[in-house]
């Protein structure tokens, strides 16, 4: 059984592991803290791809001191070799006596095997101390691990109303500054940022983190069936991403010249293929997508059960009834057909309310 330590120093793992939060994409974010006769000997974490694991950091720190330890890993340690050595095998040669692990890495190359290589060096496991936690800080990873797609978080600004932009189309600002400053930091989590069309042409907006600090910017991705981004928007350059549903050679060598790359991906009735755009995502490593889009892509993202999460903030505003809403939706009939949802969390950001909600799916 776990104890109070346990708890203590997986915490502190878990603090260090935030640190790659948004670094370390495609892997996930890491913390490892070494432990001796109750004194902290070791500490590290994921810094980015293709450097050093956080138990390997650890263990540098610890030295000699990692031997007869209780290292605290917020991910089962890997055993494979990828860009670097397996983790579990180095804490095997360090001697360690006990590891414990917030939960199961749920990569196939590793899937327990981490674990059962540990346990069978003779060395003593605790598996499941604050898992929902690690959970939360790798929920993009975890997702595509388990599904070949990314965590599809979509991010809405609205009235009390759920009204998010007048029947004119303006929509600058329902909310106050520390709720767009919010915003920025989920969009700075994320390894992209998707729109569609209608958002560009409406506002031109250029999909980057502004205000807050980052040490990268994400992939930024348009939606955009027809290819009609025009050439002067300000979301173009090399680290832009446009999904589009015609093969017309010569509009998609323009993006190019402009920096983007572009994937044609149709569906039956002429449109992205938004299941086909997502299973791409997922192969090229991309953990999180944070949404800002309006309600038609939205609504579309919606009725193809794609959206895992709502980040909505409420700001006390009313806007009536001619604004645009959150959801462009076909008309219910029965409140059984409504999409389905729990609250995981309520939060006042400023003078706004913020609440992140999943679907139940």
């Amino acid at each position: 059984m776990p104890t109070d330590d346990d708890f203590r120093y997986m915490s502190r793992a878990l603090e260090l592991a935030e640190r790659g939060l948004y670094t370390t994409t495609p892997n996930p974010r890491v913390g490892c803290v070494i432990v001796l006769d109750g004194e902290i000997v070791g500490e590290g974490w994921h810094e980015r791809a293709g450097e050093p694991h956080a138990e390997a950091n650890a263990l540098r720190a610890a030295g000699y001191k990692a031997v007869g330890a209780t290292a605290y890993v917020t991910l089962e340690p890997c055993s494979h070799f990828g860009r670097t050595p397996p983790c579990a095998g180095a804490l095997i040669e360090a001697k360690l006596a006990r590891v414990v692990v917030a939960m199961p890495d749920p990569n196939p190359l590793v899937a327990g095997k981490g674990l059962a290589a540990l346990e069978a060096a003779g060395i003593e496991i605790e598996c499941g101390v604050m898992e929902n936690d690690a959970l939360e800080l790798n929920i993009g990873f975890v997702q595509r691990m388990t599904t070949g797609r990314p965590w599809i978080r979509l991010k809405v600004a609205a009235s009390l109303d759920g009204k998010t932009a007048l029947a004119n189309g303006k929509s600058q600002w329902i909310t106050g500054e520390e709720a767009r400053a919010d915003g920025h930091a989920w969009r700075a989590r994320a390894c992209a940022i998707l729109t569609g069309i209608g958002t560009v042409k409406d506002d031109d907006p250029q999909l980057t983190v502004r205000d807050v600090e980052t040490p990268r910017q994400p992939l930024r991705i348009v939606v955009d069936s027809r290819l009609e981004t025009p050439d002067e928007a300000r979301v173009l350059g090399d680290d832009t991403l446009i999904a589009c549903a015609i093969d017309d050679a010569a509009r998609i060598e323009r993006l190019r010249a402009r920096g983007a790359e572009v994937v044609v991906l149709p569906d039956p009735e002429g449109k992205v293929d938004l299941h086909a755009l997502f299973k791409e995502l997922g192969r090229r490593g991309i953990n999180e997508v944070h949404i800002e889009a309006g309600y038609k892509l939205n609504g579309s993202l919606l009725r193809s059960a794609l959206v895992d999460e709502l980040l909505v903030y409420f700001a006390p505003r009313i806007l009536g009834d001619t604004a645009h809403g959150m959801f462009n939706l076909p008309e219910l009939t029965e409140l059984d057909a409504a999409p389905e949802l729990y609250v995981h969390e309520v939060t006042t950001i400023g003078g706004d309310i913020r609440v992140i909600a999943r679907m139940k799916h």
